[in-house]
């Protein structure tokens, strides 16, 4: 199962939460309820290296994809076979809520 790490009030949560609602393969896990989900993100956040361009930028990080085999992804655009989207590990600037409060 996939771990879609999400936050209610992120509008670029938003086409994800939906995308992935009712999908079996997918946990969704917003950051914002609870304690837990947002030390584990926080934790994987600032040791894997498929955030370091989002550190860099200030950004958040969200929505934020975790396969199985340990594979992150940071992007709107993630593969998915079922759907036959787009893959892409690099992050987008602007795909995601900055730190800053810039953007979202």
């Amino acid at each position: 199962m996939t771990k879609v790490y999400v936050m209610e009030s992120c509008p670029d949560c938003t086409d994800v939460k939906q995308l992935y609602r009712n999908n079996p393969e997918y946990e969704l896990i917003d950051i914002g309820q609870q304690a837990r989900s947002l030390k584990e993100f926080i934790a994987l956040r600032d040791s894997h290296p498929a955030f370091t361009k989002v550190r860099e930028r200030g950004n958040i990080g969200i929505p934020c994809f975790v396969k199985e085999d340990g594979s992150v992804f940071i992007s709107l655009k993630y593969y998915d076979e079922s759907m036959a989207a787009v893959t892409t590990q690099e992050y987008t600037a602007g795909s995601a809520c900055n730190l800053d409060g810039t953007g979202c």
